[in-house]
């Protein structure tokens, strides 16, 4: 994740082909100039393996051995499709076509339907969720939630394995897959789903695959056609390769062997899609003549995270460890990573809070920290913690930038801005391309300042104000652009799906932040039951779920937190253990088998909690006694829908209060008290400093710092300053 400010987003195209090698290391050089025959890159976290292969293709392209149409990249998402479109275009190598496989094979049937099978390519199912619960019903199955999702997932692993519902229960018994219900009744649910579709002429996303293949297999000329057009293939993140994936790219290849593949079976992270790393681990034995390079130098994280990266995989066991890649840090050396325990999962989201606060204090720029997880229903402690210490965040996982509505509504003002030039009234005291790009974006909700609070009016400040920094790049980069310019290069990365980046904290699973890269990350989280999940049984299962942290571990490049809590709420029994994974590698642990284990010894191990303090009990609903576990709800003291006793005109009073106070210290009004905890206030309505204390979310700092106010409004005065309150920054 590059800052939007670098001014790298706007490299100088390549005057030649041999320029274009420029800057490679020994390894990446040889992938870039291997360009017949098999290529397998065995490329390690962080190696610049995306650079190889755009630099191989554009090597090519640009030396006039390749065509450019003659050139079919393909990846796993959008956005890696995205970026390696933007990148070729860098390199002046913008015809070659980079997409996903489903895009790739949905162009072609697409195209090739009428002839194929005449008509009109039937809609494709966007969500299957509801079809899937219907077919659910129709077989007199009752599936909550949860279970629709599971199955719902175990319908698209048996596609894409080319599993037909009557054999899916013979193949789970043979695979010794964990299956979420009776293999027998997801049979019925999965044959009843596809009859749904055929009577609904619907496909979905793993028919556009199964379809391509059968067309290809059937029709010689079409599959002929495919071949005549596309003569060179490079494949990334083959280890993420699914045996349908591979059938398909196959089909594309015909007889030929003009393939270049790129992986690490050490970030196999998507078995329970289908993937599999076989086909990247078996690529010599299919193709004896294959030219194998192995990237190993990381530029990416310094020499202590690679370090322990490293160790990682120096436990692991099976197939994938044994082809494991020893990672080499050609960074200069930076922090030891932090391992923290904490009292409970609370007391651990206010913890990292308070580092990512401190990191942005010392000039860590907020879009390049991460908070990693295993699971998404994580994040909502992260979230809260981070609006209490006045960080701002976004998830991942949220829609493209350019197909968020305010993006849209942007590009059409400013493209009405472009046309209209110096007749309009709005650029008349703008002076330079940043300048004309902020006055035209006032008009859509830009401030200079960000909005209080962390819904979604800040995102939308934030997707404006990733559009302002994008202006500020180009006209560094591009001296005396105009917004026409802008406006074109905008077109062109929606096009690419290039997104520049939104500053703010990123909340994510270890999972979608395969790819990702930040300055520092957070792993949080990291106990028995969670890292290893809970539901890893199998040594295959259980080296998954290492690899998984391996990934989350390699996108640090120079802060890594790793932390862990011992028990779930406050008060709550402190029964967790820190994860397996760790042994061995976090200070005064040994690796299992080891004899002298310290048995939850810490030695090393910060521990801002003492493991001495007073034990607290559970935290009980104040109306109904009810344990609580929810933050928001430990926050209240109460259960979100018991009855509150809050007293509303103190509640605005308090509102008002804060809303003045953030602007006289400029800051969001969540910096100064969440919602949540104004209402707590005003349930609570403290007399003394000790009460106001009591509640969650007032720490020491705020106590010092608001506590004299927020007393003197409970006690019906106005809040006005305290004497000897200074007004400081944040």
């Amino acid at each position: 994740m590059t800052s939007a400010t670098h001014s790298t987003l706007f490299p100088q195209v390549p005057d030649s082909a041999d320029a274009v090698l420029d800057g490679l290391d020994p390894e990446q050089r040889e992938v870039a100039m291997a360009l017949q025959g098999p290529v397998c890159v065995l490329a390690g976290a962080g190696t610049g393996k995306t650079r190889a292969i755009t630099h191989r293709i554009a090597y090519g392209v640009r030396a006039g051995i390749l065509q450019p149409t003659s050139v079919l990249a393909v990846t796993f998402t959008n956005r890696a499709a995205g970026e390696m479109r933007g990148r070729l275009r860098q390199l002046g190598a913008g015809g070659v076509q980079a997409r996903t496989f489903h895009s790739a094979a949905l162009r072609q049937l697409q195209y090739f339907w009428p002839k194929a099978v005449g008509g009109d390519l039937p809609r494709l199912l966007e969500r299957k969720v509801q079809l899937v619960a219907e077919a659910a019903a129709r077989c007199g199955i009752r599936l909550d939630r949860n279970e629709l999702r599971d199955v719902t997932s175990e319908i698209e692993w048996a596609k894409v394995t080319q599993t037909v519902p009557a054999d899916y229960p013979a193949v789970v018994a043979k695979s010794q897959r964990d299956a979420p219900r009776d293999p027998a009744e997801i049979s019925q649910v999965y044959a009843m789903y596809e009859q749904l579709k055929r009577e609904r002429t619907v496909i979905d996303f793993e028919d556009v695959l199964l379809l391509t293949v059968g067309i290809l297999q059937d029709r010689h000329d079409i599959a002929d056609h495919v071949r005549r057009q596309y003569q060179h293939f490079v494949v990334d993140e083959y280890q993420d390769v699914s045996p349908l994936q591979q059938r398909l790219l196959d089909l594309w290849l015909g007889d030929r062997d003009n393939l270049c593949v790129v992986g690490d079976a050490s970030q196999t992270i998507y078995s329970f899609t289908g993937a599999t790393p076989d086909h990247l681990l078996n690529f010599r034995t299919r193709h004896p003549r294959a030219t194998v390079v192995k990237l190993v130098r990381d530029y990416r994280s310094t020499p202590q995270v690679v370090h322990l990266a490293n160790g990682l995989l120096g436990q692991a066991r099976g197939r994938a460890a044994e082809h494991r890649l020893e990672l080499v840090s050609q960074r200069e050396r930076g922090p030891e990573p932090a391992y923290t325990e904490y009292a409970d999962e609370p007391a651990e989201a206010e913890g990292t809070a308070r580092r990512i606060r401190d990191l942005i204090a010392a000039g860590v720029p907020a879009g390049e920290i991460a908070v990693l997880y295993r699971v998404n229903s994580q994040s909502e402690v992260y979230e809260q913690a981070l609006a209490d210490a006045g960080v701002p965040y976004q998830l991942r996982g949220a829609e493209r930038f350019f197909e968020r509505a305010e993006v849209r509504e942007a590009g059409v003002a400013l493209r009405g801005a472009a046309r209209a030039g110096g007749n309009d009234s709005l650029l008349d005291d703008a002076e330079g391309l940043p300048a004309e790009v902020r006055a035209v974006l006032s008009t859509k909700g830009w401030r200079s300042e960000p909005p209080a609070g962390s819904g979604a009016g800040r995102d939308r400040w934030e997707s404006l104000a990733a559009l302002v920094r994008l202006a500020e790049d180009f006209e560094q980069a591009k001296p005396g652009a105009t917004l026409s310019d802008l406006v074109a290069e905008l077109d062109e990365r929606a096009a690419a799906q290039h997104a520049p980046t939104v500053q703010g904290v990123t909340l994510a699973s270890l999972h979608s932040a395969k790819g990702l890269e930040w300055d520092a990350a957070f792993l949080v989280g990291l106990t028995e039951g969670m890292m290893p999940i809970t539901y890893a049984k199998t040594d295959e299962q259980i080296e998954e779920e290492r690899r998984l942290l391996y990934v989350g571990v390699t996108r640090a490049r120079f802060h890594l937190s790793l932390s862990w809590s011992l028990a779930r709420s406050p008060g709550g029994r402190s029964g967790r253990r820190p994860s397996r994974f760790l042994n061995g590698l976090r200070p005064g642990s040994v690796a299992l088998g080891s004899r002298g284990a310290t048995s939850g010894s810490g030695g090393g191990i910060e521990r801002p909690v003492t493991a001495r303090r007073k034990r607290r009990g559970p935290a009980l609903c104040r109306v109904c006694g009810k344990t609580l576990t929810d933050a928001g709800e430990m926050k209240l003291m109460r259960c979100d829908d018991c009855p509150s006793d809050m007293d509303e005109a103190l509640y605005e009073r308090l509102h008002d209060w804060r809303a003045a106070r953030a602007r006289q210290i400029s800051q969001p009004a969540y910096c100064v008290f969440t919602d949540k905890t104004l209402m707590a206030i005003a349930e609570t309505v403290p007399g003394s400093e000790g009460e106001l204390a009591g509640i969650s979310g007032v720490g020491a700092r705020k106590l010092g710092r608001f506590g004299a106010a927020v007393l003197d409004i409970c006690a019906g005065g106005d809040g006005a300053e305290a004497p000897g309150e200074a007004v400081e920054e944040m």
